[in-house]
């Protein structure tokens, strides 16, 4: 076992972040005892601070707040990887940080993330950095038509990119990059998008949820299928995957890894996320320990739990494009009359087109009749 202490209840839980994600976690935390202090740049009410024993808000370069929330937790945490750098620097100096400053900073910008994986020999789509129009032509050049330009930065749930189609103009393209770094990336012919969700502890030991099968919509993810309707090999390359992006990162905590299946049976790493994951909410209701338990036990300390799915389940986002007006909710009833159908409400405010607000979860003896369940609840919900 490591040497690092174990943390048990009633310890305190930093998170950094006040989102979706920070509440699922603190609701995990508080189940078992744990107190939780939120930090966040959002209003009070946030959805994590709801649930929370004490919320900061305050910018993330607030030194003095953030002395303050430093003073009252016993480990930290972050619950989306966009923190300013200085903030996880201030925060790593006084404070466990699991992940550690390391895998957040190199995961939150796509241009030391894909040098990261390149570095570790790790499959992923060829790119190229640029930083000039005239760079950006020597890319296409040289990785061909179709690719894809993103930014470095600030990227998620497709903002910041561009394809680069045949007739793509490139000069009039680079003007929504131009005067910062971009990653310009081969375009991957995918026949499916994958996603593992798993757990390494302190002291390296790991525990996978399995290979997740996911559906888009608007570069946004709309349905995951647990588990992945693929072939063993493509199971294997994708956990062999996980397992190289946890060890080369010294991750500890809850991490998803996304990848691209390609025509030829071969599985690269698109994104890495290190925290919790959209793709992981189903194991909520159908796994023996969900992704944000397991963050909750690597952060402490703690052996890992059971990782294992307990029955097939498909996960159904619901976004703000959903409710009828702002602040008025749709009629439940397709979600609340099925016995098998799991509601998950993230507690904001108001309702914004592409802004997620929740999502289900389907179980099934199969994953074909959580499949037909989950289409008819989405049928009732007028998502389909």
């Amino acid at each position: 076992m490591s040497d690092s202490p174990i943390l048990l209840p009633p310890s305190t839980i930093g998170i950094l972040g006040g989102g979706q994600l920070g509440r699922m976690l603190t609701l995990e935390a508080r189940r078992m005892g744990y107190r939780v202090a939120v930090f966040t740049d959002e209003k009070p009410g946030c959805p994590a601070g709801q649930w929370a024993d004490a919320e900061y808000n305050a910018a993330y370069d607030d030194k003095h707040a953030l002395e303050r929330f430093l003073s009252r937790v016993d480990v930290v945490t972050v619950e989306f990887e966009n923190i300013p750098d200085a903030c996880l620097q201030a925060v790593e100096a006084v404070r466990p940080l699991r992940p550690g400053r390391k895998a957040i900073h190199t995961t939150q910008h796509r241009e030391r993330e894909k040098l990261f994986l390149r570095d570790q020999g790790i499959a992923c789509a060829p790119f190229r950095i640029v930083e000039t129009l005239a760079q950006l032509e020597e890319a296409v050049k040289e990785l061909g038509r179709p690719c894809v330009i993103k930014t470095a930065a600030f990227g998620y749930d497709g903002k910041g990119q561009a394809k680069v189609n045949a007739d793509t103009d490139l000069a009039e393209a680079w003007k929504a990059f131009e005067g910062h770094h971009a990653v310009v990336e081969q375009w991957i012919p995918f026949v499916a998008e994958v996603s593992v969700v798993g757990a390494r502890s302190v002291d390296g030991r790991m525990a996978v949820h399995g290979v997740l099968e996911n559906q888009h919509a608007h570069h946004i993810l709309d349905v995951t299928i647990a588990p992945a309707r693929v072939e063993v090999s493509i199971t294997d390359q994708a956990l062999e995957l996980w397992e190289a992006v946890a060890e080369g990162l010294d991750y500890v905590g809850t991490m998803a890894v996304e990848m691209f299946v390609t025509a030829d049976g071969k599985v690269m790493v698109n994104e890495i996320a290190p925290r919790p994951h959209n793709s992981g909410h189903y194991s909520i209701d159908a796994c023996v320990t969900n992704q944000f338990q397991q963050q909750l036990r690597a952060i402490c300390g703690l052996s890992l739990g059971d990782p294992s799915l307990h029955t097939p389940a498909v996960m159904i986002n619901l976004l703000g494009d959903v409710w009828p007006a702002e602040k008025t909710p749709p009629d439940w009833s397709a979600v609340l009359m099925h016995p098998r159908a799991k509601l998950h409400l993230y507690g904001k405010a108001e309702a914004r087109a592409k802004r997620k607000m929740g999502h289900i979860t389907v179980l099934g003896d199969t994953v074909e009749e959580a499949l037909e369940s989950a289409q008819s609840i989405k049928t009732g919900l007028g998502m389909a």
